[in-house]
Formats: structure tokens, C-alpha cells, sequence
């Protein structure tokens, strides 16, 4: 071997070890990741409580790890828009037991423990460790505490915990952030809260939800509160994953485990409002045909999200086609106004019955302030076809289209189908939280009646120069 040759080998495996040693600099979130570190809470404030439910297999350890990355080295890359510190800090990162904590927590942040040729191949770059990290009494290859290079110059601590040290052992200290990566008790996460608390710091959790509706989830599913946000992932949303891959795992798991292992969802049994298969509503989007009538529903909402979706009616099959969607918290009846004229202002808005209440700001109606934007909004609340406004009939409607085939939605609407999962009845009760898109669909579909037709461009008198006349055969929808 020439001296040529061993030189060029030394660079390769410098090279090498540089990239193996610096995995933060080549992570580029998926489209859910990034959501999960920008999260907002239902004012729109950055959310100092976040919980990431996934699925397995999504990367969702590894997008724990790497927020918790950022923030002990104060080295965010130029896409970050969630929370931020400008100082070292004092951080938490825990599992559920010490052993899983060594070998998944600490793993996704330092790299294999017990290999030393592995250390420094985690989330954390290797150029920033500081010092050698503090052993685990009584625990082969686990790390105590760490000390991490922050870019003022100064050094972050991270200290690793588990569940199972009881929740006196998350007493006291003060933590600017922490990570909780499986599930905790709600004791457990109560101190986590409390220390974070103290000094106006977060705490993100990612896992997914194998222990059904525990206190944990419900809070987040059902009793979100200010400065909370909830945060989805499926195997759709992990591109890595091909169609292979996810018949083989599903095919090995249980028929009641693969809703919570494929799409992160806790096992809620006959609680679903809508208990069908998500592949039966779905299909690929495609030009609407000019003749099928359109409506929007519209779901007014401030601390919770203004929600609002577009269906589209096939009268040859009495099918509706849910084909967009949108919902905002924390705006004005303007921004939401621009969103809903831009996707057709002759789409005709239903509203329910509280969009005829007056605006404290204005002392004006709800709908007539989105009426003077140029909102096409109905001339009256919403209201069954029998009548009245109560839910039953609406949801049995919607629930019957689907099982018979006449009710469908395109496949790319995640936060429709996000919405989906959760929308869940407790004591026979539909649970009024996370339902703003699902109210928005119910109050489309009730509303059949009134789904109008665009009006086409009218031809001029006469000849106009560079006049571009309208071919209704080259109009396309959604």
C-alpha cells in the first residue's frame, strides 16, 4: 500500500468519524417533527407542555433527543422556531426505568452504551461533550450526568432519571427543560411539571400510548389547558417506512394493537365516535367535476381552534367528498375570513347557532362579521334537516355514510383524520375537545340543501382584444 493510499484512507475515516460524531447537523425533520418543536399552544403562545404521541417507529425518540440537543449547546439551526434559551441550562431526560433510560434515552443521545468506539454518535455531537460523563452506581454502561458545551462558552448539566426512582427523586431542583421519552404516571409527570415550573422552563414527552386512556393522555386528550399542546404521528407521516415494512409488523401484532402501534392512538375501544376503518374513507385527491356542488362548514372558535372544511356532494351517488380543510386558534374573524375566500368565495358557509351571538370587541353577530368580509355565510344558523341543532342525528348520518361506502375524504387532509382518532365518547358522551374539525364536517353534511354551483364567467358583447374566454373543460378543483 502506498503512502498515497494510507493517507487517503486516514482522511476517509476521518471523514467518516466527523459525520458519524455530528448526527445533529444532518437532522431534517419530517413534517411532524418540526410541528412538535414549533408547538403552539390553543392561544398560539409557544407551549411549555408538549406531547408527542406516535407511532412506533416514527423517529420520535430521536426527535427528543435532538430538541434536547439543541437546547444544552444553544446551537439551533436555522428552521427553529420553538422555544429558545440563550444561556446554558440544567435538563432532565428520563425513561421508564433506569435499564430503558441506558438504553434508549441515553442511546439516542450519546450513542451505544458500553462501546467506546460508539460514543458521541448520538444526538449530541461529540466535539461538545464536555469532560467524561458521571457513571450510574449499581448500572453497567449508565450515565448519571453529563456537562455539555453550550455556545456561550459555559456548560449545560443533563441529568438522566427514571420512573422507577419514585417521584421523591424528582423533588426540589429547579430544570430549565425536560424530557420524558415513554410514558410516565401522572405522579411522575406532576414533579416533572413542578420543577420545570420554578423556573419557567418545558417539558416534552414522546411516546406511544400503550397504556390506553391513563390520567396522562385523558388531560392531554380531553382537559387541555392553557400552555398544553398535542402533538400526532402515524406510520404515514415516517417516510422511512415503506408498505413492506408496515404489512409485516402489522400482520405480527394483535387486531387490538395496531390503531395504538400504527397511528399512536390509545386503545379506546367502542368510545370512538366513528368506529370504521380509516382506508375505507380515504382516497387519492382528484379534479372535482364542475357539477357537484360545494359547501363549507364552519366551526367558530378563539381559545379553541376555528375550524372550517369543504365538501363536495356526487348527487349520482349521494357520496360527499371531504376535500379541505383548515383550522387556526387565537384570530380574528379577518385572517379566518382571507383563508375561507381564498378557497372560493361562492362556496356557500354554514355556521352554528352561537355564530349569531354578538362579538365583544364589535357588539356585531359572529356571521355577520365574516358576512362583511365577503364571506359567503348562509342567512341563518345551522339546523338539522329534521330540525333542530342536537348532535345525535348528525353523527348517526355521518357514521351511516361511511359504513355504506357515500362518505369519503383525500388521503392528504392529516389534521381531518388527526381529529378522527381521538373524537371519542366517555360514559356514552361525545367528548367535546379536539372536535372542531369533525363539528365544522357534521354541520357541512347536515346541510346538503344548500351546497351551491360556481357561476361561470360570463362571455363579453362583443370581441375584446387578448380576451382569454372561459372553457369550463379546463377548469379544475381542489
Amino acid at each position: 500500500m502506498t503512502d498515497k493510499t494510507e493517507k487517503a484512507i486516514e482522511i476517509a475515516e476521518q471523514i467518516s468519524d466527523i459525520y458519524e460524531t455530528n448526527r445533529l447537523l444532518e437532522y431534517e425533520p419530517y413534517d411532524y417533527q418540526k410541528r412538535f418543536h414549533d408547538a403552539k399552544d390553543m392561544t398560539g403562545r409557544l407551549a411549555r407542555q408538549r406531547l408527542l404521541m406516535a407511532a412506533n417507529k416514527t423517529g420520535k425518540t430521536f426527535c427528543g433527543a435532538s430538541e434536547m440537543a439543541f437546547h444544552l449547546t444553544g446551537r439551533y439551526p436555522k428552521w427553529w422556531t420553538g422555544a429558545k434559551f440563550n444561556r446554558p441550562i440544567t435538563a432532565w431526560a428520563a425513561g421508564n426505568t433506569t435499564a430503558n433510560t441506558r438504553d434508549i434515552v441515553q442511546a439516542e443521545l450519546l450513542g451505544e452504551p458500553g462501546d467506546e468506539e460508539e460514543f458521541g454518535k448520538g444526538a449530541i455531537p461529540k466535539q461538545y461533550i464536555s469532560g467524561t460523563p458521571l457513571r450510574m452506581p449499581g448500572v453497567p454502561n449508565a450515565y448519571q450526568s453529563l456537562k455539555v458545551k453550550h455556545v456561550s462558552g459555559r456548560n449545560s448539566k443533563l441529568i438522566f432519571k427514571s420512573y422507577e426512582q419514585g417521584k421523591m427523586q424528582w423533588m426540589g431542583k429547579a430544570v430549565d427543560v425536560t424530557w420524558l421519552d415513554e410514558e410516565p404516571p401522572q405522579d411522575i409527570y406532576s414533579q416533572a411539571l413542578r420543577a420545570a415550573l420554578k423556573g419557567g422552563g418545558i417539558v416534552y414527552m414522546t411516546f406511544t400510548p400503550e397504556s390506553g386512556m391513563t390520567e396522562v393522555v385523558t388531560q392531554f386528550m380531553t382537559k387541555l389547558g392553557q400552555s398544553q399542546a398535542l402533538y400526532h404521528a402515524t406510520w404515514d407521516d415516517a417516510i422511512h417506512l415503506d408498505d413492506d415494512v408496515k404489512a409485516e409488523i402489522l400482520a405480527a401484532l394483535p387486531p387490538h394493537e395496531r390503531d395504538m402501534r400504527s397511528k399512536g392512538i390509545p386503545v379506546l375501544g367502542s368510545g370512538l365516535v366513528f368506529p370504521v376503518n380509516e382506508d375505507d374513507l380515504e382516497v387519492e385527491p382528484f379534479p372535482l367535476p364542475q357539477y357537484w356542488p360545494r359547501l363549507c362548514g364552519l366551526d367558530f372558535g378563539w381559545d379553541h381552534p376555528t375550524a372550517a372544511v369543504w365538501i363536495a356532494w356526487d348527487r349520482d351517488t349521494d357520496t360527499v367528498y371531504v376535500y379541505d380543510c383548515y383550522r387556526k386558534s387565537a384570530e380574528t374573524p379577518v385572517v379566518h375570513s382571507a383563508a375561507i375566500k381564498e378557497r372560493g368565495s361562492w362556496v356557500p358557509v354554514v355556521w352554528p347557532h352561537d355564530g349569531s351571538q354578538h362579538d365583544k370587541g364589535s357588539g356585531k353577530p359572529l356571521a355577520e362579521l365574516y358576512r362583511k368580509q365577503g364571506v359567503n355565510m348562509a342567512h341563518k344558523h345551522f339546523e338539522n334537516p329534521e330540525g333542530g341543532i342536537a348532535l345525535e342525528p348528525g353523527i348517526m348520518d355521518m357514521l351511516q355514510r361511511m359504513q355504506t361506502g357515500r362518505f369519503k375524504v383525500f388521503n392528504y387532509l392529516r389534521l381531518w383524520f388527526e381529529e378522527l382518532r381521538m373524537y371519542h365518547r366517555k360514559d356514552g358522551k361525545i367528548v367535546k375537545v379536539h372536535d372542531d374539525l369533525m363539528s365544522a364536517t357534521r354541520y357541512a353534511s347536515q346541510s346538503l340543501q344548500f351546497a351551491g354551483l360556481d357561476k361561470p364567467k360570463k362571455r363579453p358583447r362583443k370581441a375584446i382584444s387578448n380576451y382569454d374566454y372561459y372553457d369550463s373543460s379546463e377548469r379544475i378543483y381542489a
